[in-house]
């Protein structure tokens, strides 16, 4: 399992058109089902996930279109993922800060999908 936690990247996100169009930041983070033996033994990079390319992947699903929900966006990360990586399954924790006045520091969603 390759971690990738505190992933803060900006996102049009929220149900209105206002909102979105804010783009804060959300945190975003990753466990990604991967077989880490080889790399372990190889000790090379061409054996394991770029972390800053999953980096990358994140920010353009979060960057590049809308999402009013938060689920949606989770989806979208873990789609994205699924389909572009030599991953099995991924668990995406998507936090959206202070979603609401209050003393609420975040609200978010996890999900985990397979392929």
């Amino acid at each position: 399992m390759i971690l990738l936690d505190g992933i803060e990247v900006p996102a049009a996100l929220g149900v209105s058109k206002a909102e979105r169009s804010m783009r804060r930041p959300v945190l975003i983070d990753l466990e990604l089902g991967f077989e880490l033996g080889r790399a372990g033994r190889s000790d090379r990079l061409a054996d394991t996930l770029d972390y800053a390319e999953i980096y990358r992947s994140v920010e353009e699903v979060a960057g590049t279109r809308e999402h009013r929900l938060v689920e949606a966006l989770a989806e979208r990360v873990a789609a994205s993922l699924l389909s572009s990586y030599p991953i099995t399954s991924c668990t995406v924790t998507v936090r959206k800060f202070a979603p609401v006045a209050g003393h609420l520091r975040y609200a978010g969603v996890r999900i985990t999908r397979s392929k």
